[in-house]
């Protein structure tokens, strides 16, 4: 056994899909025991591996479960998870090494689960949206290790946006910087998460899932470091009005700061109030987007499958 074999749990059936070549697309897990309540976050997360297989993929949710990357949690080891909440440790690249070593749960984020994906070979991964340069960045160098994951691990990853609570402008910035490419899904516009349009550009517009997986494919050919970034707008019919919702983002962000909030209890903070200022409404959007991020997913996967 190897050292990594200590640590990593990929499941039989998402082994077996790998090994012959099938399409699977990896899925995070804090958005079960952080992003929403028992027992919708349980049916959320099953919703969305059952959207996956109808697309005729597999569908690998990844978690530390006792001191074990996991890449293919059971329905067991999901109501687990959603049950017992913030409980679960909220677990970025900084977490792993501590997690690991003495046995314990953890929640993926963006970073983890695109670790969890590349140590098993998984090159596709739906997510909702990811983490960014937070606003008021240049004096607290609040910025998510999403980034710097992206820049790293050759993993693409399907999101609706940077989360509309951070500064859409700095993030793009940044991933520039990083060499990281932000496909647009359809669109010329980067969607801000509950809304369709940002007001900022991505760097290229792709229509199909055939040509974002030729493009993720040359990159991969090519030995570019890095992942990709493919942002796809959430449906129109689960939209937010852009006035609205960012009126409840500026207020959620006003009582963080307000506060004292910070790390990464910040994110799961605001998206919370932002939830009870709109009556519930921003978490349907969140959960919509979610569905819909998995179906390109499970597309882009199928593409990159059919050439070897």
């Amino acid at each position: 056994m190897n050292a990594l074999q200590q640590y990593l749990s990929v499941s039989p059936e998402v082994r077996e899909a790998l090994d012959a070549g099938r399409p699977v697309v990896a899925l995070e897990s804090t958005i079960i025991s952080h992003g929403m309540p028992y027992p919708q976050n349980v049916e959320t997360a099953l919703q969305v591996e059952k959207i996956i297989r109808e697309q005729g993929a597999v569908p690998a949710t990844v978690a530390i479960l006792q001191g074990k990357l996991t890449v293919g949690c059971t329905p067991e080891q999901i109501e687990y998870l959603g049950k017992k909440g913030l409980a679960v440790t909220k677990a970025s690249r900084r977490d792993l090494p501590v997690l690991l070593s003495r046995g314990e749960d953890g929640a993926t984020t963006v970073t983890t689960t695109m670790i969890g994906a590349a140590l098993a070979g998984i090159r596709v991964f739906a997510t909702g949206g990811i983490g960014g340069v937070h606003r008021g960045a240049e004096t607290t160098m609040d910025i998510s290790a999403d980034l710097e994951e992206l820049a790293e691990t050759p993993v693409l990853v399907v999101c609706a946006g940077a989360k509309s609570i951070l500064d859409l402008g700095l993030t793009l910035e940044y991933l520039e910087t990083r060499g990281v490419p932000v496909i647009g899904y359809g669109t010329e516009e980067l969607p801000a998460f509950y809304t369709r349009s940002s007001g900022f550009k991505v760097d290229y517009r792709l229509d199909t899932p055939k040509e974002i997986a030729d493009a993720f494919r040359v990159k991969l050919d090519c030995g570019l470091r890095g992942g990709m970034l493919v942002t796809n707008p959430i449906p129109e019919e689960y939209s937010m009005d852009p006035d609205y919702i960012n009126k409840n983002i500026d207020a959620a962000v006003a009582e963080c700061e307000r506060l004292g909030i910070h790390g990464k209890q910040t994110t799961p903070y605001l998206l919370d109030k932002i939830q009870k200022l709109t009556g519930g409404d921003s978490l349907k959007a969140n959960i919509q987007l979610v569905f819909n991020n998995a179906r390109l997913g499970a597309k882009i996967a199928a593409e990159l499958a059919s050439v070897r």
